[in-house]
């Protein structure tokens, strides 16, 4: 597998099996990904696609069937219970769709933050003072003592966050953390991921349906089939492009494996054999009608730019269709 600088997280030919009655169900089919120390992340993909299993994987809330995951030179397939529950205590902050999930109900703004540092043998004056810093961090400094029904829905996610970052992680995962706000209210809780992840460094990945995730994150990967599927890059604006550019990436695995996305492969009638041809700096794959005769219409070409080596895991490769 590809090396990046100041690797934070490593996912090796990571797979993960559930067991539902007598029926197997392979929810995460040999994933690689790498995520830097300090990047925002999303990752998307369809119902099923395996990207919660990696966030709960992540997060030591399930272990992988096989494979390596390494969490700040952790390997959480390795880790004993107890270490791992020292870990989801004290090394990884979760913030939940669902306010319900994140918040007790009867306990105030304030006591919900201190909640974990309880939990994790932290009380007193400072966890006292961490909570108020907290709740400052994230603008509700009026909020100490109100319950969560006593708070908007924005305002639930932001203590939910104050939650997450109680026993100061370095990495904070996030489930649709905007799934239920409206687009004003995402985009205040998109900011404020945008702006702990820049004051902290803190390592920070959201898994969304939000098809606009990328406007709001340094990268974004997409998991299919339990793989990872392709990757959408953010360019920053320059005096030549005055806007924020985003590039789709489609990425190989470790053993050159890629996937083709199924809206290509209806238009173009690619079933399960292709051609391929070297070109100069890249490759043309072609569908195949039968064995003995091949398709002249639609083409996808693949091109690598050799004057730029990858700076992430596994291999990117630039789709254009031909007209």
């Amino acid at each position: 597998m590809m090396q990046i600088e100041d690797p934070f997280i490593i996912c090796d030919s990571l797979v993960k099996i559930f067991k539902v009655g007598d029926v197997e169900v392979l929810a995460l089919q040999g994933l690689d990904l790498t995520i830097r120390q300090g990047e925002l992340v999303g990752i998307v993909g369809a119902s099923g696609s395996g990207k919660s299993t990696l966030m709960n994987v992540l997060g030591g809330l399930a272990r992988p069937s096989a494979g390596q995951v390494v969490v700040d030179g952790q390997n959480l397939l390795k880790l004993s219970n107890s270490a791992l529950t020292a870990y989801r205590q004290t090394q990884v902050g979760f913030v939940w769709q669902q306010g319900s999930r994140n918040l007790i109900p009867y306990l105030s703004a304030l006591e919900n933050i201190k909640l974990p540092m309880t939990l994790a043998g932290r009380t007193g004056s400072k966890a006292n003072k961490r909570a108020q810093m907290l709740l400052d961090m994230v603008n509700l400094s009026d909020r100490y003592n109100h319950k969560p029904i006593e708070l908007s829905g924005g305002e639930q996610q932001r203590v939910a966050i104050a939650v997450g970052l109680a026993n100061e992680p370095r990495l904070l995962l996030a489930d649709e953390p905007t799934g239920e706000l409206d687009s004003t209210t995402s985009d205040q809780v998109y900011k404020l991921f945008q702006r702990l992840n820049q004051e902290l460094g803190l390592t920070i990945v959201i898994v969304s349906h939000d098809p606009l995730i990328a406007q709001h994150v340094g990268r974004v990967v997409a998991i299919r089939d339990g793989k990872l599927a392709s990757e959408t890059v953010r360019r920053k604006a320059t005096n030549s492009e005055p806007e924020d550019q985003f590039e789709e990436l489609i990425v190989l695995d470790a053993v050159g494996r890629l996937q083709i996305p199924k809206v290509y492969r209806a238009q173009l009638n690619i079933q399960n054999r292709v051609e391929m041809e070297v070109i100069d700096g890249g490759l043309i794959i072609r569908p195949v009608k039968n064995l003995n005769e091949t398709s002249s219409q639609g083409e996808i070409q693949i091109k690598r730019n050799p004057k730029k080596q990858p700076e992430r895991q596994g291999l990117f490769s630039r789709w254009r269709r031909k007209q």
